[in-house]
């Protein structure tokens, strides 16, 4: 039988999906076009229950700019925007991509203009995420992030290879598991805290928030001042900015994608 989202499909393999959605179907096709090629089912069934599955959480209107950095055949999918504008690539090629763990940074060259202005969102409604699969090699550097440290006051929002975690603010949460993966994100939802996730545990940063910072977030580094600083050499597989939002349900839903993209991928 044909279906919208698979076409014909084998009736020895039928994916176990959820309804076809009108957003994970745009996103699709986008992906196929910019690939050249289709994609297998099995990696449309995952897209597909991943943007599906956001909106039953509640999670999905949140989500303003995305990439997922895998699951599709070439570097020109991966960096069609699953949600707003597609970021601006600066000399990212083709072997730094594997299509089941994303996309690998440098500490030199390499770099993501995410193209969201990082006072896109309310100052008491934003968050940040983005998933780990290969922590970077040395700390003080930046998975995502924009600050504006002068004038005082300073304000930072990012996700830096300690991890630190810190959204709107001066100064972040310190977290030793500096090499574990999977999903490390913030999401502020008043003046005076924000919540923070990373490698499973989930807390709360009492740390007021001191405004915005009109440069865009950068991927792979930092947009300091306007400038980018401090590039990490890390494999992201996601990254989402927008604004506030249960980084613990969203850390589910990532976490399934990349399983199921895995699966899927000969």
């Amino acid at each position: 039988m044909l279906s919208p989202l698979y076409g014909q499909l084998s009736p020895l393999r039928v994916p176990t999906i959820l309804a076809p959605d009108p957003d994970a179907l745009a996103y699709i096709a986008a992906v196929e076009t910019a690939d050249g090629a289709t994609l297998e089912d099995g990696v449309k069934s995952a897209i597909n229950n991943f943007v599906a599955g956001c909106k039953s959480d509640g999670i999905w209107s949140a989500i303003k700019s995305s990439c997922i950095l895998a699951g599709a055949r070439t570097l020109n999918g991966a960096l069609v925007p699953l949600a707003g504008t597609a970021p601006t690539n600066f000399n990212f090629v083709s072997a730094d991509y594997n299509r089941e763990t994303g996309l690998v940074g440098n500490t030199t060259t390499k770099y993501l203009n995410s193209n969201r202005a990082s006072d896109a969102d309310p100052q008491n409604n934003a968050s940040l995420a983005i998933w780990v699969s290969t922590p970077a090699t040395a700390i003080n550097q930046y998975y995502l992030a924009a600050l504006r440290t002068t004038p005082t006051p300073q304000v930072a929002s990012g996700i830096s290879t300690n991890v630190g975690l810190f959204i709107r603010n001066t100064t972040g949460v310190p977290n030793s598991n500096r090499t574990g993966t999977g999903l490390a994100g913030v999401s502020r939802t008043a003046s005076n805290s924000y919540n923070w996730r990373w490698a499973g545990a989930t807390g709360t940063s009492t740390s007021a928030s001191t405004g915005t910072y009109n440069g865009n977030l950068f991927v792979y580094g930092s947009n300091t001042n306007g400038a980018i600083a401090t590039r990490s050499n890390g494999r992201l597989a996601f990254y989402s900015i927008g604004e506030s939002l249960d980084l613990a349900a969203l850390d589910s839903r990532v976490s399934t994608l990349i399983t199921d993209l895995a699966a899927a991928i000969p």
